[in-house]
């Protein structure tokens, strides 16, 4: 089995992990606001130390360019504002099906991949991607069909987020093949580190600006919320690693199977009942994943 795919797996459980504890944090009286502060705050200082861990084993960091913190600014800002869509739609519908919402973005990581990056994918790789999109929008469809898509705002939230997670995948694909180094480990820890670091900020002075107290609660709540950064950079260097080695289009299509993961999460840890059309889309999202990984 390809490095991509292992790595792939590993973050996609990881993050799974990190929604799960993201959605628990609701409970603690943290807006959405600081649910998705607490993601940035405590992972930005691990991965900082990751890259200094590399640098002190022979690493040399290399100037960054300007294209570099374009695509760091672009992913970073998109990240943040899809992760608040992320948290609000918890509160809408289930556990599995609020993610499989956020799903949608595969088709347009391929379609931004082939326009900005030139990394266009196969004619059998866009198949395995369009079915299991199919799967996703089978899970996505609303209780009163499509018709009634514009009073859904669940399904307004996860589009949105899953246009902006898309994007994201690309600035931070972008930012690793800016980094002048062979290592993939190192070229996505220089990126992670830099995006960390960007989006603290940027929401530090959000917070600061629209919910100044948030931050003393996220601070105040370390001992979950710092659990939740942790999973968030483990997450992350294990997307970022499988963006240095491969397309974004196939990481984020594999990448899917976190929809699996969050179907277990849903039954065995919020105890929600999974319908048969629910089941039928997440058969079609393993068709999609089981040919992404062949064709890849």
């Amino acid at each position: 089995m390809d490095l991509w795919v292992i790595v792939t797996l590993a973050a996609a459980a990881v993050q799974t992990l990190r929604f799960l504890l993201q959605k628990r944090l609701k409970g603690l009286g943290l807006s959405t606001g600081g649910a998705t502060f607490s993601r940035f705050l405590f992972g930005a200082p691990l991965a900082l130390a990751g890259l200094g861990l590399q640098l002190a084993f022979g690493q040399t960091l290399p100037m960054p360019t300007a294209a570099f913190w374009g695509f760091v600014v672009v992913g970073g800002v998109s990240q943040i504002v899809a992760t608040f869509c992320t948290v609000a739609l918890f509160s809408e519908r289930s556990f599995a099906v609020g993610i499989a919402f956020t799903k949608s973005e595969t088709v347009i990581v391929a379609l931004f991949s082939a326009l900005i990056l030139a990394e266009p994918v196969s004619p059998a790789g866009l198949v395995a991607i369009l079915v299991g999109t199919a799967g996703v929008l089978v899970l996505s469809r609303p209780a009163q069909g499509w018709g009634h898509l514009r009073a859904d705002r669940a399904m307004a939230l996860g589009l949105t987020a899953g246009a902006l997670f898309g994007l994201s995948s690309i600035g931070y694909r972008g930012a690793t093949l800016e980094v002048a180094a062979d290592s993939a480990l190192f070229r996505a820890t220089v990126a992670l580190a830099a995006v960390s670091v960007f989006q603290t900020l940027a929401m530090r002075l959000w917070l600061a600006w629209r919910e100044p107290a948030e931050t003393g609660r996220v601070l105040a709540a370390w001992r979950s919320t710092a659990l939740v950064g942790l999973t968030g950079m483990l997450g992350s260097l294990g997307w970022f690693v499988a963006f240095a080695l491969m397309n974004a289009a196939y990481v984020r299509s594999l990448g899917q199977i976190e929809l699996v993961f969050s179907l277990a999460v849903s039954m065995l840890v919020f105890h929600e009942r999974i319908r048969p059309r629910e089941i039928l889309g997440i058969g079609l999202l393993a068709a999609g994943i089981i040919g992404i990984v062949a064709v890849a």
